[in-house]
């Protein structure tokens, strides 16, 4: 097939999947389409749980193996769509609706690229191709329980929005549970000990306190308190109890374990992780696939935002069409050229190596 051909196809494939709500856990109804579009074409295709995936024709053992991986699921419609976030609409060369930019757009366009290369005798590498559920919230049954039933992954691409340059490192995630204690008491009196209070010491320091690595290509952990919520609703209690939520961006320079072990050496509160699983990842900025990507005038940089790529052993490349600024916004959008330049981005690197 030509490489419009496969355009034409992947956004076809992309309004399909817009249409059927796959919110996380919920990604059912897309797992059975894309099973549905590979077996259209005769690719063999296997899924598990919502989980699809497929290698190239003539998979060797004895090659190396580079992962193309993207999500179908999204998290749930901002509170501040006007359109329908189910109805594909294509408008001033932009296909709105859910998941077109976080990860619709990659994920398509990953598709695209594996079909160019899916009959390809004598490649350098093998290609699986997987398309994973459960990526928005983390969840176990994503790729996480997908990658010990693979072949070995030597390498590998992430398909997230990133206007295709090339993401070389990404920052983990520490979800920290917080709470204060004190002791109840009426609010006329001198009495009790104010949990808000200690909490608020405790927010303080989160806002103001810089770890003192910073990383060279992800620069320094970023920590925001984004909820605070008081055990009672009545004005005239003393609170004895105050809870918060704390979102924790790590480098490559703090695991998890390194940066909870500073916070709670500062803090009063009680601090319980969700999960210590979402470490950074990145790739080595000569590895073939970054310089590959590099000859096509890409740029490298560091991402803030987390990905499936904290569960693959292997070096991992972020790359994708569309922009990280879109995802999760009301009336989300991708450009339709954004799609085509992915799918060449995608083939260009890979034809470079294979």
């Amino acid at each position: 097939m030509t490489v419009e051909e496969l355009y034409t196809d992947a956004v076809g494939l992309l309004k399909t999947l817009i249409a059927i709500p796959s919110y996380s856990r919920e990604e059912d109804g897309t797992a059975t389409v894309l099973m549905d579009f590979f077996n259209q074409r005769e690719i063999q295709v296997k899924r598990h749980l919502n989980n699809i995936w497929c290698a190239n024709a003539f998979f060797d053992a004895a090659k190396p193996t580079i992962l193309l991986n993207s999500h179908h699921d999204t998290v749930r419609p901002n509170p501040r769509y006007t359109r329908d976030p189910f109805q594909p609409v294509t408008e001033g060369g932009k296909l709105y609706g859910l998941g077109s930019n976080d990860a619709g757009g990659s994920l398509v366009s990953l598709v695209a690229a594996f079909r160019h290369f899916y009959g390809k005798q004598e490649l350098k590498y093998n290609l699986i191709l997987t398309a994973t559920s459960e990526e928005e919230i983390s969840g176990s049954n994503g790729i996480e329980s997908l990658i010990p039933l693979l072949p070995p992954i030597d390498a590998a691409i992430v398909g997230e929005p990133t206007q295709t340059d090339l993401a070389i490192a990404e920052k983990g995630l520490l979800v920290l549970d917080c709470r204060a204690t004190g002791k109840p008491g009426h609010a006329a009196r001198a009495e009790g000990e104010n949990a808000i209070y200690k909490a608020i010491q405790d927010i303080a320091w989160f806002s103001s306190f810089q770890f003192p690595e910073i990383s060279q290509t992800l620069g320094p952990v970023k920590m925001s308190v984004t909820s605070i919520n008081s055990e009672n609703k009545a004005h005239n209690v003393i609170p004895a109890e105050c809870s918060f939520v704390v979102d924790i961006r790590l480098t490559d320079v703090y695991t998890p374990e390194k940066a909870l072990e500073v916070i709670k050496q500062h803090i009063t509160s009680e601090a319980k992780p969700r999960s210590m699983r979402l470490k950074s990842s990145g790739i080595d900025l000569e590895h073939p696939l970054v310089q590959a990507g590099i000859s096509l005038g890409k740029r490298t940089y560091g991402s803030p935002t987390s990905s499936d790529a904290a569960f693959i052993k292997a070096p991992v490349l972020k790359c994708g069409p569309g922009d990280s600024a879109r995802s999760h916004t009301a009336d989300e959008f991708i450009y339709l050229e954004e799609i085509r330049q992915g799918i060449n981005t995608y083939i260009g690197i890979l034809e470079k190596i294979l």
